[in-house]
């Protein structure tokens, strides 16, 4: 688009209404018919120009008419100008106008407007609507100078519509910043700045000194004659006549009067803008060069030479002091000093809020800089300084308004005020600065106390500014916090508002005015317009409230209630939802005050005291850092709770009575944990020591309890020293370069020195846990041995070695590892007390389980199985340390081997009691069955001590043999026979002291298969020979206890083979035998009824403890047979009886008679 289009597009837009840019016409194929324009005409310059068509009859379409338009339709002209101008009448007359079509455009002052008609395309097309094809740019006209109507055009209409323009392309494509379009805006500026500069200038009255023409035509004459003007070319009468000279004098003394108007020319700087106090004094210096100029001419000193001549001084001595040119000249050329470069167009051409803040910066960069130089008066700097205020003012408030804040986004709107709010920020720092050098330079120059102060004009914009960016910034928050996603806002079922929306509307009120207008009708409607808003919003915040107020009241503690201030804090800087929640505020602030006493408290217990110092020695921090970390892990939490007031009271909460109270608390306690003293401290304290690295390895140490102790030759100060070094650089304090030096030596030792005490820490633990297990010192003896070898050789080694020796992880030994024979020794001695410790540990653990085996030996249950899985388990053990390499192993495991002995003795000696016990338990028939209940009682009551018997003889009882009495063929005999029970119960025995005497021997050379080779038949591989151990009593007591229980068995079997003789006997042999003889008859019964106890039983069996002889077959029998015998002889006795009993009658009866015979009295006196 070329730049006339630019300029007339939107005059043409405005008019015709006409918003897109057609294509070209194309070449027309026929001759433009001119009578198309002149009806055109007529219908646009009346309502344009304000012509009537008579004047446009009788003056525009003259003679000339169709030529003019006809070159203009061709491919000639590209612009046709019809000018209005006013024509010369009467004061008393009214005003007439002529018009004209002129291609050439010359400006006159009588020219009212001027109507610019501009092709679009190469020629016109008579097919063509004419207002398609033509640009139309009213010029207007009439005043002293274009330039306000220029101004306006460029101001008002071109640069809107170009920055309309390029915005829109701008938003779709990057390359357009190739295109040179925000240079064309920054021509745009200059172009629209430089106008308006036009427009200001303060007119300097041109100053043109009169020569009287007797003289002009003397230098004229000098000039032709090539001759040096002088007064001799002037008639010797006219030097003479006193009417020449007086009207030279009265000339000379008009050129004073006109320069002087010139030299005492001033303005008031208060009033207009800065362009013109600087353009002022700029022309001013222009128009004395001029002066200067013509004073220097010829016809001037021809002047002054003839009033010379004539003695007239008086008007030619003080002529140039009459005059002040000089002293304005010089006045001039220094105000000028300032004036000059002044980069006030980087301020009026701005076009963004950054350029602004740097043309300011230039501008009073420049200010300061040569206001030192030049004598220009304070008096008149501040009012200069007033009018860049005013023209930033403007300029600023242009530059806002083409972004029309009220439609920004608030990030956008946020970004542009906080652009605003450090530009206002950095003209107080200039003012500042430019009242400092004021005050210099007044106090320099000696000029009279002004007070210096700058009423800036852009303070009511500033004020504005910063209320709208807080207004912005409480209305996004309201908006955020009404949004869906903070909960609040919960749609129109509920309280029948929908607050989003409502916030959105009440804004819509805000958006249609001019929010920076800062004059009294624009605030006046600002106020209006915020009231409208407040009106809704003040709905909105009553739903808060009452939202809050639910929420905080369904709150379970003060978290939650911590947690809600904390979402919706933003909101608590509107007074009314501030007000409404304030219960809650002291609440929850009152807990903030318990939470910073209970801080109080816990600085007041001591860092040493605390559980952070326990803490941090587990985390190997030292104690200084630890201090200061634990300091500022309060001060952390200080924070945190004065973040929690924040949160509670809105910000801006140490304005408030009790915030500043709590600032000034938690000021003061922050002034107690600063942790500057205690690092000095620690600083001092270093520097007074002597701290070194040397010496050797090792020292011996004596014990206080008698004894020594090997131990590093180490400072652990020196450790404490490099890790508070370390932890404090961490913690960003600077520590002085010699003690980091120590703390680098000290790191560079720290990995042997801790490696080396590790490693002597770690052999005396070990040691220690030798000596508490004196069993295994053998095993260990070769491991110790060599630990010993190598603390002998490291005592004759130096730390010096370690403190000059590159790191270890740069270090390259020598092929012969001489140089690295300290480094060495550490690793090596590491590996081989590490050795120790684990050979140590892993013996201490396979003996603890040994011994535990061991022990179970003496409790385990009394059976093969058990005994042979303890033994193997102690069998393993020996052969993994046999395995690992253990020394002195042989000796240890006889050693082991006996205590094995004498656990199996006892078991031994403990089991034939129990043989012996349960073999001669009792011979009672009922005492077996007792037992067996006896045993089921105890098990159903838990007995412990049955249950120690039982693992102890390892449910070792003996069967009880049965035998039965049998008959056969009237024989009576025992099945099995008493042999049987011998046999069986001999074989019992040997099988329970086979048990423990079958047992394989541990042995400690099982992987020596040669040695095992040659002694296998010297080395004993059971426990048999345990028996060769007893007493003899011991032995015998249970070989005695079956002889004798054999012995039972025959005597008891014995009395059932006596009635064998119940079928062997003849009764005749028996009754023969008794004869006549009641006693012996009476004496058998009453052996027959004693004897037959011992069958005439309920019970059908005898019971000898491990013996039951069972008779149930022949007791029947027996008995049957016996009461057979037993009814013989009680008949057979009967008869007998009887037959004594008649004689006895017999014998009796006759005594009596006998006895009845004889008289009393005869023996009475017989015995006198």
């Amino acid at each position: 688009m070329s730049a006339e289009e630019a300029i007339a597009t939107p005059t043409a837009n405005g008019v015709h209404g006409d918003s897109a840019t057609p294509q070209p016409a194309p070449t027309p194929a026929v001759p433009f018919d001119i009578t198309v324009f002149k009806p055109y005409l007529l219908s646009l310059l009346p309502p344009v120009i304000g012509a009537t068509p008579d004047e446009l009859e009788a003056t525009l379409f003259d003679q000339d008419y169709e030529e003019r338009v006809t070159k203009f339709a061709s491919e000639g002209g590209n612009v046709i100008y019809v000018v209005k101008v006013k024509d010369e009448v009467d004061d008393e007359a009214p005003p007439t106008y002529s018009y004209s079509l002129t291609p050439h455009l010359v400006y006159a002052p009588s020219h009212v407007s001027t109507l610019a008609i501009i092709k679009r395309s190469p020629t016109l097309d008579s097919l063509l609507p004419l207002p398609v094809q033509l640009h139309i740019l009213n010029l207007f006209g009439g005043e002293d100078t274009p330039y306000e109507s220029l101004h306006a055009v460029v101001s008002m209409a071109v640069k809107p519509w170009f920055d309309a323009f390029a915005g829109t392309r701008s938003a779709g494509k990057d390359g357009d910043t190739k295109m040179g379009i925000p240079m064309a805006k920054k021509k745009f500026a200059e172009l629209e700045l430089s106008l308006l500069h036009l427009q200001q200038n303060v007119e300097i009255p041109e100053t043109h000194l009169m020569i009287h023409p007797v003289v002009q035509r003397a230098i004229a004459e000098a000039r032709a004659n090539g001759q040096r003007p002088n007064i001799s070319l002037i008639p010797q009468k006219t030097l003479t006549d006193s009417t020449f000279l007086n009207n030279l004098h009265n000339q000379v003394n008009s050129w004073i009067k006109s320069i002087q108007a010139v030299t005492k020319l001033t303005r008031d700087v208060s009033s207009g803008t800065a362009s013109q106090e600087i353009n002022f004094w700029l022309s001013l210096e222009a128009a004395l060069e001029g002066i200067e100029g013509q004073l220097k001419s010829d016809e001037v000193h021809m002047v002054l030479d003839c009033l010379r001549n004539a003695k007239r001084f008086r008007a030619t001595v003080s002529f140039i002091a009459d005059t002040g040119l000089k002293q304005a000249t010089d006045q001039v050329h220094k105000y000028n000093q300032l004036m000059k470069d002044f980069p006030l167009n980087e301020l009026l051409s701005a076009t963004d809020l950054d350029k602004i803040q740097d043309a300011l910066g230039l501008i009073f960069g420049h200010i300061n800089r040569k206001l030192k130089l030049s004598p220009y008066p304070i008096r008149r700097a501040l009012p200069l300084v007033e009018a860049i205020s005013r023209d930033f003012n403007d300029q600023l408030l242009r530059v806002l308004t083409s972004h029309r804040l009220p439609y920004q986004p608030y990030d956008t709107f946020e970004r542009l005020l906080s652009q605003v709010h450090n530009i206002f920020r950095t003209w107080d720092e200039l003012i500042k600065e430019f009242t400092n050098v004021a005050r210099e330079v007044m106090r320099r120059r000696n000029e009279k106390f002004i007070p210096i102060k700058v009423n800036a004009a852009h303070q009511k914009l500033m004020e504005r500014a910063r209320y709208l960016r807080e207004w912005r910034k409480q209305h996004e928050q309201l908006a955020v916090m009404t949004g869906p996603t903070k909960g609040l806002s919960m749609g129109k079922e509920i309280g029948g508002m929908d607050m989003e929306e409502e916030v959105k509307e009440a804004y819509e009120a805000v958006k249609s005015i001019d929010i920076l207008d800062v004059s009294t009708e624009g605030t006046e409607i600002w106020i209006t317009a915020e009231n409208a808003y407040n009106e809704r919003v003040a709905r909105v915040e009553n739903q808060i409230i009452s939202r809050l107020r639910d929420r905080l009241g369904t709150a379970r503690n003060a978290n939650e209630m911590f947690r809600v201030f904390s979402k919706f804090n933003a909101l608590f800087v509107r007074p009314k939802i501030r007000g409404a929640i304030q219960e809650y505020q002291t609440q929850l602030i009152d807990s903030v005050k318990e939470d910073i006493k209970r801080l109080h408290d816990k600085f007041k217990t001591q860092y040493r005291y605390s559980e952070a110092y326990h803490m941090a020695q587990m985390r190997d921090l030292p104690p200084i850092a630890g201090a200061i970390i634990w300091a500022r892990q309060i001060e952390r939490q200080l924070s945190t709770y004065m973040k929690r007031v924040e949160d509670v009271l809105g910000k801006g909460w140490e304005l408030y009575a009790e915030g500043q109270k709590l600032q000034a608390e938690s000021a003061s306690f922050r002034k107690k944990l600063d942790t500057r003293p205690v690092y000095e401290a620690w600083l001092h304290d270093i520097n007074r020591r002597d701290m070194g690295v040397n010496g050797r390895l090792f020292e011996i140490v004596r014990l206080r309890g008698g004894g020594f102790q090997l131990a590093v030759n180490f400072d652990p100060q020196i450790i404490t020293l490099f890790k508070e070094v370390r932890n404090l650089l961490w913690l960003n304090f600077q520590v002085p370069h010699a003690i980091s030096n120590m703390a680098k030596d000290a790191k560079r030792v720290y990995p042997h020195a801790v490696s080396l005490m590790e490693t002597v820490r770690t052999y005396g633990q070990t040691l220690d846990l030798v000596d508490k297990n004196k069993d295994i010192e053998m095993l260990v003896a070769e491991y110790r041995n060599e630990a010993q070898s190598h603390v002998a050789k490291g005592m004759n080694l130096r730390w010096d070695y370690f403190v000059n020796a590159y790191d270890t992880t740069r270090y390259i030994p020598t092929p012969d590892g001489r140089d690295n024979r300290h480094i060495q020794f550490v690793r090596e001695f590491a590996s081989v007390v590490s050795v120790l410790q684990d050979k140590t540990n892993t013996l201490i653990d396979l003996y603890k389980e040994i011994t535990r085996v061991v022990e179970d030996l003496s409790t385990c249950p009394y059976t093969t199985e058990a005994f042979s899985e303890l033994i193997s388990k102690i069998q393993a053990a020996i052969d993994r340390l046999n395995l690992e390499g253990y020394a002195n192993l042989e000796n240890w495991v006889a050693e082991l081997d006996s205590r094995i002995e004498a656990i199996l003795l006892q078991r031994l000696s403990h089991i034939i009691q129990q043989f012996c016990a349960e073999f001669d338990r009792t011979d009672d028939g009922d005492t077996r069955r007792d037992t067996v209940l006896r045993d089921i009682t105890n098990k159903r009551r838990g007995d412990k001590k049955f249950k120690d018997d039982k693992h102890l003889d390892g449910y070792l009882t003996l069967k009880p043999i049965v035998h039965e009495i049998r008959i056969q063929n009237q024989v009576i005999f025992l099945d099995p026979p008493i042999e049987y029970a011998r046999q069986t119960w001999i074989k019992q025995l040997h099988e329970w002291l086979g048990v423990i005497c079958s047992l394989r021997r541990i042995q400690s050379s099982r992987y020596e298969i040669g040695l095992q080779m040659q002694s296998r038949f010297a080395t004993e591989t059971t426990y048999t020979s345990l028996l060769t151990r007893f007493d003899e009593a011991v032995l015998t007591k249970p070989f005695s206890l079956i002889e004798n229980k054999v012995q039972q068995l025959k005597d008891y079997v014995a009395k059932w083979l006596q009635f064998q003789s119940l079928w062997d006997l003849e009764a005749e042999y028996v009754f023969n035998r008794l004869g006549d003889s009641l006693a012996h008859w009476q004496q058998l019964l009453t052996e027959i009824k004693k004897t037959r106890s011992t069958f005439d039983t309920s019970e059908t069996q005898k019971s000898l403890g491990v013996c039951i002889i069972d008779y149930e077959q022949v007791q029947a029998r027996v008995n049957a047979k016996y009461d057979a015998w037993q009814r013989d002889i009680l008949s057979r006795f009967g008869v007998k009886l009887g037959n004594a009993m008649k004689e006895m009658h017999a014998s009796i009866l006759k005594a009596r008679n006998d006895l009845e015979h004889h008289s009393i009295e005869g023996l009475v006196s017989g015995r006198r």
